[in-house]
């Protein structure tokens, strides 16, 4: 990680969903997908927010790019507050900061070529003349791993690996400092996966860019992340560098999906954890601890009417739990092959 300045600074950032019912539709609550959110990224960074479907992950990184507009809270980015820029401002800083969508299939124009789409940003934002243009489409191409042919190919004629890297080419295409990966491998097979892991590692080395990498699965994001954010009902419960939050002390919520991880190993099996309730969102309380309803490990009146604080459990390691950091740090054993990010990896 870079020293300096953060290239994102993200401060409280909330967005709440009116849920509508009666004859006018008035608003009769809210979903509180992003709840009070704060985290940076640096220079070169890859930060990974992870976990369960419907946690706000995806929000959150849409609520960053500005394709959903926020409802408190501020996003600073290169040190300008971006969170209420107008159309005309908001279009430079796209072009600074892009998206690659989870599903590469539904995220193309089935009608458009990859030339096309790859190219509309270009014109968009790159000002090249058509020839200087057709040369960097190559190009770009090229640092995704695809031949120049695969321009005047259709979605439908490209594997999933290879329309994944199109998404990818097409947010390189803008010239971005910042990504945000939502959720790009889970839609690929698992032989797949792989390499589209260590293209994103390639290309942040080479052009020297961030990323805020979603996903739901830890033994994912190991393998490129510097730190890893957890998230739960949206709400961090979890952030520090990644050797950090894969061994103890860890938040009770990353217990849970650290131990929903198979083991690399034939044959050996590690306990499940299991929670005490459904995953987050619908049933979320009002008061106290986000993850009470759910926790195996809960204290009592504090955890129900109290919202925990964000605390140091090492330097960069901080946990929003009740429980004492000794008592997370020894309550239970570091599970069964896990003792190391290389174990995740397998």
């Amino acid at each position: 990680m870079n020293e300096g300045r953060p290239l994102l600074e993200v401060r409280d950032l909330k967005k709440h969903f009116p849920l509508r019912s009666g004859l006018f539709g008035g608003a009769s609550g809210h979903v509180y997908a992003v709840d009070g959110v704060t985290f940076a990224i640096s220079k070169g960074e890859t930060l990974s927010l992870v976990g369960e479907s419907g946690c706000g992950k995806s929000t959150l990184g849409r609520c960053i790019v500005r394709l959903l507009e926020p409802s408190a809270g501020s996003i600073v980015f290169g040190g300008q507050d971006i969170s209420h820029l107008g159309r005309r401002q908001l279009r430079s800083f796209r072009g600074l900061a892009q998206i690659v969508f989870q599903n590469p299939v539904s995220s193309l124009n089935p009608r458009k070529t990859a030339g096309a789409a790859i190219g509309r940003s270009l014109a968009n934002f790159s000002g090249l003349a058509p020839k200087a243009a057709r040369a960097r489409l190559d190009q770009i191409l090229e640092q995704v791993g695809l031949a120049a042919s695969y321009a005047d190919r259709y979605p439908h004629q490209l594997s999933g690996g290879e329309r994944q890297r199109v998404g990818i080419a097409r947010a390189l295409a803008t010239g971005p400092q910042f990504i945000v990966c939502d959720e790009p491998v889970s839609a690929l097979d698992v032989s797949v996966q792989a390499t589209v892991l260590n293209l994103l590692a390639d290309l942040r080395d080479e052009l020297g860019l961030a990323y805020l990498f979603i996903s739901h699965d830890l033994s994912v994001v190991v393998h490129i992340a510097d730190r890893i954010a957890v998230m739960y009902a949206g709400a961090l419960c979890e952030v520090g560098p990644t050797d950090a939050v894969l061994a103890p002390p860890y938040h009770p919520y990353t217990e849970i999906l650290l131990s929903a991880i198979p083991s690399p190993e034939p044959g050996v099996e590690h306990p499940r954890i299991r929670s005490r309730a459904d995953p987050a969102g619908v049933d979320r309380p009002t008061l106290g601890c986000c993850f009470q309803n759910r926790c195996g490990r809960k204290l009592g009146r504090i955890c129900e009417d109290t919202t925990p604080p964000m605390v140091d459990a090492a330097p960069g390691h901080r946990i929003a739990c009740h429980i004492p950091i000794a008592e997370l740090r020894t309550a239970r054993p570091v599970l069964p092959g896990r003792q190391s990010p290389g174990a995740l990896a397998g």
